[in-house]
């Protein structure tokens, strides 16, 4: 086992690496910019290594930062966490050659499963069903006209690198497919440095599945069940929950087999996430592969009782997964996504300081954060706040153990989504599972805090 591991990320997903790096008795070495000296992941590391200023290029993006507070600081690992560096090729083989263990997949899966299209492929040699679309990068706005007027609109463009929604576009006619292309490429180019696209045949309102999974590297897989990550804006997940109320006990079931089958062909080490798209059928089809931890691996620990951040270390170390097969899901679990933002006012990202703040508990509750009382939160970062995750033994119990814990939530200084997570609670699609990736935009002068930014 690691005796010190640097965590190159910050606030609640460095915290929540720093927690069970000190349950496996290693030394947590936090990176922080000069914005983020007093975050609660630089106050509970027990070390703590200033990286630069605080845009992320110069100090959470500097590989060469990153690195040299490795080794300065003794460390023998470095867990990523997710976003920043955490699918940079070029930064788990820099670690390589410094030799440092990075925590997560080999720098070859990174690059293979990291690129959506070559991902496709080798998803469907293992036997995935994907969805229709070009067969790999197209060439250009011509090339994805020709693949677009085979598939037929409407259609998403995609790029090839990245995630988190960047770089995509929902093309309904030929006469917007140029203007697309261009805004896609050049959003991709500017977050992932690839403008690469790719073009897929869109499913129409489909749920967002996706499956967690461990591995060890020498073909050995674990599967936890699926997630439920239909409740987006903009391609971003806002509340996920697991198990999914759209899938039936076999289509469960053989999900889970042909994920094991993929991911042993891959021979995947560390944590990962294989997403599909379902349409109302329930037939899925393969989307990407994440070859990281997800922003929402919290709610897969509440039903199977793996804390996969500790999984992944003790694979990076040489050791065994706990077990191989399928973890059935005990109970339901529901994740809030509690971010800086007003929803009333179109999401608009917002910084300041936490004047009071108040965390729910009582049982099958959890919170992960970075947050206290008088923290000011920087403008730099993501504007995720928190994650309000919540577990019970049946999905109506856990929406309304999600209603209580929610209304116990107190953030005061700055706006908040929480009012948004209650208006869902409160909807009656979403009680009765009956919901898309539409949800948000189809439900939207019902949800009160939205309604009220309608009418401006």
């Amino acid at each position: 086992m690691f005796r010190r591991i640097l965590i190159a990320n910050r606030g609640e997903i460095a915290l929540r690496i720093v927690r069970a790096c000190h349950e496996l008795g290693i030394e947590a070495v936090a990176v922080y910019s000069t914005a983020d000296a007093s975050c609660a992941h630089v106050l509970e590391a027990d070390h703590a290594v200033c990286i630069g200023p605080p845009p992320p290029v110069s100090s959470y993006l500097s590989i060469a930062n990153v690195i040299s507070a490795a080794r300065i600081s003794g460390c023998e690992a470095v867990h990523p966490g997710y976003g920043f560096l955490a699918e940079n090729t070029t930064f788990a083989r820099s670690c390589e050659q410094q030799d440092l263990v990075f925590i997560g997949p080999t720098p070859k899966s990174m690059d293979d499963l990291g690129d959506k299209s070559l991902a496709k492929q080798l998803m469907a040699e293992a036997g995935l069903p994907t969805i229709p679309g070009s067969r790999g990068t197209v060439g250009g706005i011509r090339e994805a006209e020709r693949v677009a007027g085979k598939l037929g609109y409407p259609v998403m463009l995609k790029a090839v690198a990245g995630g988190g929604g960047r770089g995509m576009r929902l093309v309904d006619a030929s006469d917007q497919l140029e203007r697309a292309f261009l805004a896609a490429a050049a959003e991709a180019q500017g977050a992932f440095g690839n403008g690469d696209l790719y073009v897929e045949k869109v499913i129409v309102n489909p749920h967002h599945i996706e499956v967690q999974v461990l591995g060890d590297g020498r073909g050995r897989v674990l599967t936890m069940g699926e997630r439920d990550c239909s409740i987006q804006r903009r391609h971003q997940k806002i509340v996920e929950e697991s198990p999914s109320p759209l899938l039936d006990p076999k289509t469960r079931q053989t999900l889970q087999e042909h994920v094991t089958a993929a991911c042993s062909h891959v021979a995947y080490a560390s944590a990962g996430t294989l997403e599909f798209l379902a349409d109302d059928k329930r037939n899925l089809y393969f989307m990407e592969m994440n070859t990281r931890v997800q922003v929402e691996h919290p709610v897969t620990e509440m039903v199977s009782g793996v804390d996969i951040i500790q999984e992944q270390i003790r694979i990076a170390a040489g050791g065994p997964l706990p077990y191989t097969g399928a973890v059935a899901p005990r109970g339901h679990a529901m994740e809030f996504r509690i971010n800086a933002e007003d929803p009333s006012h179109n999401f608009l990202p917002r910084a300041g300081r936490i004047d009071r703040l108040l965390l729910p508990g009582g049982p099958g509750v959890r919170v992960d954060t970075h947050l206290y009382q008088g923290y000011t939160v920087p403008p730099n970062y993501d504007s995720l706040l928190a994650k309000l995750v919540v577990w019970a033994p049946d999905r109506p119990s856990c929406v309304a153990r999600g209603r209580r814990a929610l209304k116990e939530l107190s953030i005061e200084g700055i706006p908040t989504t929480r009012d948004l997570h209650l208006d869902i609670l409160e909807h009656t699609a979403f009680r009765e599972g009956r919901f898309s990736t539409a949800f948000l935009e189809e439900a939207r002068d019902e949800l009160p805090t939205l309604a009220r930014s309608s009418k401006g």
